[in-house]
């Protein structure tokens, strides 16, 4: 009995680890098999005991690549490595395998151990993220940006023309671009124009093209924007600052799906999908007789609208994390993330210049921060040189559930203590809101408005 009890010992403490673990002799026949390696393989361990471990894991490197063989051949630990197994009901299985030699008391090698961690979950929430908060090079998952992702696919899939409309910095083309890249042309170009950057005379040219000697310095003829994106699409960027002129003849493309380049006469068939972008109030423009009642129903057919960043707070940590990891690629460095402290400041500025502002302040930062954490003297100094700096400095190093508890205290006085619209601006559920409230100690205002 005595001889017995450490291997006792040995499968109670192994069976108490979260993480399978087998051993093997050096024939790679198993010798001990934990309670986990059980559940993760769907082998019983009376069935495990006595078997070669390629013919109960059924891995993706058993056959020529076995981590555990190679131990045992060279002496060296493998740590944390990724492969896949096929479990006992035949479904694949993502693990994280880390081996090493396993000796005894002499220190003659008598076989190996294995440790493999289930990823099944975190693959789970991984691919649950990727689908839920990030569409094409979006970065979102507040309500108000959820709600636009979820129009994106079925706008898509018709040839509605659409338009696009939210602050300068929101993102606009972003979405265009998805919308082609989910559309039945996503095979053909795609081509953007920003009107607002060009004067009438070359807007022009440039969007339906020219024939030879349509003025003087055209010596050949040149294809425009709409025969570049002949099948495809065509975003027509910043549309509510073009012309009266210009907008006649966009309305014609939209009506009659033709156009005519500077010098022609014969009419240009236009297959093309139209998506229109604008940071005006084109209604009231529409109003003051600013821009055409008519093509603004033409591009008005289906309506989505980008929300400021400062509707979308939730958003930034998410924003704040993907640039970093943009530009730890571009540039080649190692930050590891935001400070709390210049956190709390970024989540305090209203952004005006939008999601491109904030992308702007992470690049100023990178320029300025030599490794590690991005701190609050980073920043731009728009940024920084203001009271929410103050607060940052008074605060010192705040915890993260702190900075939570002034996030949601922040978006309740935004919203007049309406609980409900600020649910919805941080993106969680009412009743989320209030277990949130109680759990973080928030004070309530004394009743809904």
């Amino acid at each position: 009995m005595s001889e017995s009890c450490p291997d006792q010992i040995r499968d109670v403490m192994l069976d108490c680890v979260a993480d399978g673990v087998f051993t093997v002799d050096q024939d790679r026949r198993i010798t001990c098999f934990n309670r986990a390696a059980e559940a993760i393989t769907g082998v019983p361990r009376a069935e495990a005991i006595g078997r070669h471990c390629y013919d109960v894991l059924h891995g993706s490197r058993c056959e020529d690549d076995c981590a555990l063989q190679e131990s045992i051949r060279t002496g060296r630990p493998v740590l944390c490595q990724g492969c896949a197994i096929v479990n006992a009901q035949g479904q694949s299985v993502p693990l994280s395998i880390s081996t090493a030699l396993l000796k005894d008391r002499e220190g003659n090698v008598i076989g190996g151990v294995e440790t493999f961690r289930d990823l099944s979950e975190i693959e789970r929430l991984r691919k649950e993220l990727a689908r839920t908060y990030t569409f094409q090079d979006i970065v979102a998952r507040s309500q108000p940006m959820r709600e636009v992702l979820e129009l994106i696919p079925r706008v898509a899939e018709s040839s509605t023309t659409v338009l696009i409309r939210g602050e300068s910095g929101t993102g606009k083309e972003l979405v265009a671009r998805a919308i082609h890249d989910l559309s039945p042309r996503r095979d053909k170009p795609y081509v953007a124009v920003n009107c607002g950057a060009l004067p009438d005379s070359l807007l022009e040219s440039e969007l339906f093209g020219y024939k030879a000697g349509a003025f003087t310095d055209a010596q050949q003829d040149k294809p425009g924007r709409f025969a570049a994106a002949e099948g495809g699409t065509i975003f027509l960027d910043e549309i509510g600052d073009v012309s009266a002129a210009m907008q006649a003849k966009l309305l014609r493309v939209l009506q009659e799906r033709v156009y005519e380049p500077l010098g022609s006469v014969e009419p240009q068939q236009a297959d093309v999908r139209v998506i229109a972008a604008t940071n005006q109030d084109l209604d009231q423009r529409v109003r003051d007789e600013a821009f055409r009642q008519d093509l603004y129903y033409r591009i008005n057919v289906m309506q989505l609208r980008l929300p400021a960043l400062r509707q979308r707070r939730s958003d930034l940590p998410l924003l704040v994390e993907h640039f970093v990891s943009k530009f730890n690629a571009i540039q080649g460095k190692g930050i590891s993330g935001v400070s709390q402290r210049a956190m709390l400041v970024l989540m305090r500025h209203d952004y005006p210049g939008n999601v491109r502002e904030l992308e702007n302040a992470i690049e100023h930062a990178f320029v300025l921060c030599p490794g590690g954490l991005i701190d609050v003297h980073h920043l731009p100094p728009e940024l920084h040189d203001g009271p929410s700096s103050e607060a940052a400095e008074k605060i010192g190093h705040v915890t993260l559930e702190e900075m939570e508890a002034m996030h949601i205290a922040e978006t309740l006085r935004r919203h007049g203590g309406n609980r409900d619209a600020a649910a919805k601006a941080l993106g969680i559920h009412r009743a989320t809101l209030f277990r949130k409230l109680k759990s973080l100690d928030i004070r309530l205002p004394d009743a809904d408005r």
